[in-house]
């Protein structure tokens, strides 16, 4: 009974976090990262398609962790289907590039032509890494389906201007 007690007791420790303030410090051999949480993300998310509803834009939004897996994608009823592909490239190219979309579309072409045959990128505004307060990046958001990237990406924006207190 003492051992169960005690077991449930060190897991309500490990869950709530106070167990990692006391952790020793990380061992040569591994790495700490910091991602964007799911929470995060799908706030990023829905604070994003709120202002493009707004604006009377139907778009799909996706949002990358720190790993450029997916986390959230959310696709407004009646969006065209081709918007999905192209939110993910966007947050892909934004994450990979560690700058916004616009900015790749802007660097000098000829030495970009390899780079941009590669799968998932694309120059097309509208995608925007996610940084942490200290500038490490945590992720990336896209989304595709405004009359225009710079439609997108102000709608990204909005997202990430809501979350930014929490990075």
């Amino acid at each position: 009974m003492q051992t169960t007690t005690t077991s449930l007791i060190l897991a309500a420790a490990l869950t709530s976090g106070c167990a990692i303030a006391q952790a020793p410090p990380a061992a040569a051999g591994l790495m700490t990262e910091r991602s964007i949480s799911l929470a995060a993300a799908m706030e990023l998310a829905t604070a994003s398609l709120e202002r493009c509803r707004a604006d009377g834009y139907k778009v799909t939004i996706t949002v990358l962790n720190r790993h450029a897996r997916t986390a959230v994608v959310l696709s407004d009823d009646g969006v065209n289907p081709h918007t999905i592909e192209n939110s993910m490239r966007k947050a892909y190219t934004a994450f990979t590039t560690r700058a916004s979309t616009l900015e790749m579309g802007k660097r000098a072409q000829p030495n970009l032509s390899g780079f941009m045959l590669l799968d998932r990128i694309t120059p097309i505004e509208g995608g925007l890494p996610i940084f942490a307060a200290n500038k490490e990046l945590v992720g990336a958001i896209g989304i595709s389906g405004a009359p225009g990237g710079e439609k997108d990406a102000a709608c990204a924006q909005t997202g990430l201007d809501k979350i930014a207190r929490s990075l």
